[in-house]
């Protein structure tokens, strides 16, 4: 196996002799042949030269990637501008870990457009690079409240498939009839027709809604000087729509014609800020924001590569014809060149010093401290989540800390209508995806007989009883949804109770369960009389176990309260012969509640499906006994 370059200098030095002094890319690769590290340079030798110079010059991730590098590769283009273009389509191909500087940590959300299918849809999505490899994705965005508006005005002016999969399977749902969707599900539109449609609803990501406005402006006077006003209206109301888009968003700039960008970042330690405006037409049509690691590079160099790995990802027709920056570049002239050359036009990219151009890249800059100073305060947040995880573990002599918490309550009156709640806390936050609802089906817990001690073994039991059993091997990993923890609303009995539902099951040994009991804040464990001594009662790793109990009984006392209002509603209806618990549904779907159709007339509930004059007769007389 060979050794890294940096432990064999002879071959160090021949290797970098061999690298022309030429503009081209770079590849870094590992002991494995990977590619770990892709580059562009105008000077090949002179840039891979530098990351074996001096190690304390280097940030602390590209410094361990350098002990990683076996062997350098090169290729050598005609100009800057190729190897930039060339350096893109190959961090594209390859992913190299260390090129990764822009975090995708799912703060932001993207808008898709999914033409790798016939009809594509149009959604809001954190995971982008998800889907197809013809999948566009627009952002991110930092407004989410506005691009849910924005979205929700795209889809009033163009009729757009609603559902991934269609209700019916023939005939097109409510969605066709109300003008919302051209009948996908039943082709009653071509996929080229609605791709046309689609390209439309594109360009106002793409910025360019003034140039759909004017489209459609040219098609309504066309449309109204050859008499087809049902045709003109229809493009007028949809000119009305778009024109809302950017009501309010207008920027006081020059030559409001010009297109332009601007781009700007705050950072401290850790991490790095950067807030990209777009602004087409003097309006401000898009707000993007990259979060990036503060050692990863210069900030003039994060700039750099924030710019290029935005730009990689957008059409031609999208790249703006100004570009504002905060710093100066350090390879403005590189940069410059290759978005002149995939534009087809000059981009101009500048560091404004003064009047209006210097003041939108401040107000650009300000927005940038904000949302660093909104991230600083998640960090914080997610610090003292783990110092209370720390803290639990120490408390219960955990030997890693408790990435999922689950936990466990009972909710009853008397024993009526009894349910249990399973809440999940994931790293110390709640987790509301996995939640889940249990009905008790215990026989003999019914209305006026309760047991705590049953109703948890059975949900136990429940949650459990896929897992494995007494005769199954341990996995050599973890499961994906097995807990580390179990929390348990209660003391001693409870706990007890739900141990021997797990010693059935054979997870004694994967399982951690402990009970914490409401009076004083106590901790138990299994086969232990005494709660365990945890200290004060504030300390952060019993407050985690509080928030997991609190959240627990909430959700737990919220759904007794919706299923027993349930049956208090069809009590009422169970007293009336011939009324089965289908024709109830289909009532309380029609009118509500039982106080509706205490409320309503004759011919009214004779009008619900199913319900005849005579059966409607003997409802009403049921709430109106002094008209029977």
């Amino acid at each position: 196996m060979t050794e890294p370059l940096l432990q064999n200098p002879e071959k160090l030095q021949a290797r970098l002799k061999e690298i022309p002094l030429e503009a081209g890319v770079y590849f870094m690769r590992d002991r494995l042949d990977g590619v770990i590290y892709i580059g562009k340079s105008k000077a090949l030798r002179n840039r891979v030269r530098s990351y074996f110079r001096n190690s304390l010059d280097l940030s602390p991730r590209i410094a361990m990637m350098v002990q990683l590098v076996h062997e350098i590769e090169f290729i050598v283009t005609d100009s800057e501008a190729e190897a930039l273009a060339l350096e893109a389509n190959l961090i594209k191909q390859y992913q190299p870990y260390y090129n990764v500087l822009l975090k995708d940590d799912k703060k932001y959300p993207y808008v898709c457009i999914t033409w790798s299918e016939d009809y594509p849809r149009i959604f809001i999505t954190r995971k982008r690079r998800m889907g197809g490899t013809k999948d566009k994705y627009y952002g991110p965005y930092v407004d989410v409240f506005n691009l849910k508006r924005t979205l929700g005005i795209i889809k009033r002016a163009f009729p757009l498939r609603q559902r991934p999969i269609p209700v019916f399977k023939d005939r097109p749902c409510l969605n066709y009839d109300m003008g919302l969707c051209p009948g996908v599900c039943q082709e009653k539109i071509s996929p080229q027709d609605y791709r046309q449609t689609m390209l439309k609803v594109a360009m106002v990501f793409q910025g360019r809604s003034s140039e759909l406005v004017q489209s459609f402006t040219e098609k309504m006077e066309l449309a109204a000087a050859n008499l087809e006003f049902e045709k003109a209206a229809d493009l007028r109301d949809r000119i009305q729509v778009l024109q809302n888009l950017g009501a309010n968003q207008k920027v006081s700039l020059p030559d409001d014609t010009v297109s332009r960008d601007a781009i700007a970042l705050a950072y401290d330690e850790q991490h790095t800020c950067i807030q990209l405006f777009q602004i087409r037409a003097g309006r401000l049509v898009g707000r993007l924001a990259f979060v990036a690691d503060s050692q990863s590079a210069s900030p003039e160099g994060i700039l750099q590569r924030t710019l290029e790995a935005h730009y990689q990802n957008c059409d031609p027709v999208e790249i703006p014809n100004e570009i504002h920056t905060q710093l100066e570049l350090p390879e403005l002239e590189i940069l410059q060149a290759w978005l002149s050359d995939r534009k087809g036009r000059k981009v101009a990219i500048a560091t404004p010093q003064r009047q209006l151009k210097a003041e939108l890249v401040e107000m650009v800059e300000r927005n940038a401290q904000y949302e660093l100073a909104r991230i600083q305060k998640q960090s914080d947040r997610s610090d003292r989540n783990l110092q209370g995880l720390e803290d639990l573990a120490e408390i219960l002599n955990l030997d890693h800390l408790p990435h999922r918490i689950e936990g466990y309550d009972i909710s009853h009156i008397q024993g009526s209508d009894a349910v249990a709640s399973q809440v999940v806390f994931v790293d110390g936050i709640p987790a509301k995806q996995h939640y889940r609802h249990y009905k008790i089906r215990n026989p003999d817990i019914q209305s006026g007989h309760s047991d705590d001690f049953a109703s948890l073994a059975e949900v136990i039991a429940r949650r459990f009883k896929n897992h494995t059993n007494p005769q199954s091997p341990i996995p050599s990993s973890p499961e994906p949804d097995f807990p580390d923890l179990i929390m348990i609303d209660g003391g001693k009995g409870q706990l007890s109770s739900v141990m021997k539902i797990i010693d059935k099951l054979g997870l004694r040994d994967r399982l951690t369960v402990i009970s914490l009991a409401k009076k004083r804040e106590e901790i138990f464990l299994p086969e232990q009389s005494e709660p365990l001594i945890s200290g004060d009662p504030e300390r952060a790793g019993v407050q985690v176990l509080r928030r997991l109990r609190d959240e627990a009984h909430r959700f737990a006392i919220t759904f007794h309260r919706k299923k027993r209002s349930q049956r208090m509603q069809r009590s009422h209806l169970d007293q009336i012969n011939g009324l089965g618990h289908h024709r109830q549904k289909i009532l309380l779907e029609k009118f509500h509640s039982v106080e509706y159709i205490r409320q309503a007339t004759v011919e009214q509930i004779a009008e619900t499906d199913g319900i005849g004059k005579k059966l409607a007769q003997l409802i009403y007389n049921h709430f109106h006994p002094q008209n029977d």
